[in-house]
């Protein structure tokens, strides 16, 4: 079955080695495209269906949807990956990584705004952050609606997200994400809510900023290292370690936590009850974990809060890390990185501090 892109108008294109748009003025910034898929790039079978296929529409014909993108900026686009967010895995985000520091390399290039899809758009915008080696702007949208949907919100996000890319004040922010007119700091950011267009929240410490119809609002400035004051890299790796996430619940068992160290996990994040609390037995094994060289942090399942040092478990009797503001899958993606350094938790507990 053949779908339609929904859209408003086309902007003027031209061919510049793939796709481009057309620019009104020799002074706006050249800004690349990333596109990974998801339902930014989704369709659907009919327009009353609720599912659809993540992934459907290349980088071209996403940017052909939006119109009046020839007056923020000289725009390329370049397909990194296809697939729904679900699937994101560390290949692709080595590989995504590796490519947004090569195109911001490039002296004509003033920034990059990459398409994702929302599964997991907080953990991927999180690891650019920490591994993006240059203060150009990196700006990431999706959307919660496919493409070919009647109120489709992704060409209004990618209109947004390249105006923020496109703002000088930009630079210096970190991997920053922009949807339904509010742009996030990568590492405040959050999926709240399974289907709604306002999914997107900074929780504990609000909003970066507004964005409406290309027009900036700007908040507070991040206080945490990223970019190029990270120490993280990705120029050597081809793989990371493997960090599994284990969901505290009511008699909760210990079984998965052995079963994800006996299958080469090398560090354990726990959605903790509480303020990053679990049942007896888990915290008996993780604490055996902790001392065999088993990295643990404990972070919390809930939406909100501080998963404080110390408090309600000993963490510095048990060897363990606490997340503070960052929530299980962030915490994820800062302890494979830190991995990469150090297995030594007082350290790896300063880098939860700093970043």
């Amino acid at each position: 079955m053949k779908h339609r892109l929904t859209t408003l108008s086309i902007a003027t294109l031209v061919a510049m080695g793939g796709f481009a748009i057309a620019a009104q003025a020799a002074d706006l910034p050249t800004i690349r495209v990333l596109a990974t898929g998801g339902t930014i790039a989704g369709a659907q079978a009919s327009a009353t269906d609720y599912g659809y296929k993540s992934g459907a529409y290349d980088v071209n014909s996403l940017l052909k949807a939006v119109p009046n993108l020839d007056k923020l900026a000289v725009i390329t686009g370049e397909q990194v990956a296809n697939i729904g967010s679900q699937d994101m895995n560390d290949e692709i985000w080595l590989k995504l990584a590796k490519r947004v520091n090569a195109v911001l390399a490039e002296p004509g290039t003033g920034g990059i705004l990459i398409t994702h899809g929302t599964d997991t758009l907080e953990e991927t915008s999180y690891f650019l952050s920490l591994v993006t080696k240059s203060d150009k702007p990196v700006v990431m949208v999706g959307s919660m609606r496919p493409a070919t949907a009647i109120s489709a919100d992704g060409p209004g996000n990618i209109y947004n997200g390249v105006a923020v890319v496109a703002d000088p004040r930009a630079k210096g922010k970190g991997t920053l994400v922009v949807l339904n007119d509010t742009i996030h700091y990568a590492r405040n950011v959050m999926k709240t809510d399974t289907t709604s267009v306002q999914t997107f929240q900074s929780l504990n410490r609000g909003p970066a900023g507004v964005v409406h119809t290309g027009k900036i609002e700007w908040f507070e400035a991040m206080d945490r290292k990223l970019g190029p004051a990270s120490e993280f890299s990705v120029d050597t790796l081809d793989r990371l370690p493997r960090v599994d996430v284990i969901y505290a619940h009511a008699n909760m068992s210990a079984d998965l936590i052995d079963a994800a160290i006996r299958n080469g996990a090398k560090g354990i994040v726990v959605a903790g009850v509480g303020d990053g609390n679990m049942t007896t037995p888990a915290l008996d094994v993780l604490t055996k974990a902790a001392k065999s060289g088993v990295v643990v942090v404990r972070s919390t399942r809930l939406a909100e809060g501080i998963t404080l040092r110390n408090n309600e478990v000993n963490d510095d009797e048990k060897g363990f890390v606490a997340s503070g503001e960052l929530n299980p899958a962030k915490s994820r993606v800062l302890l494979q990185l830190a991995l990469t350094k150090t297995t030594d938790p007082v350290r790896i507990q300063k880098m939860f501090y700093e970043y």
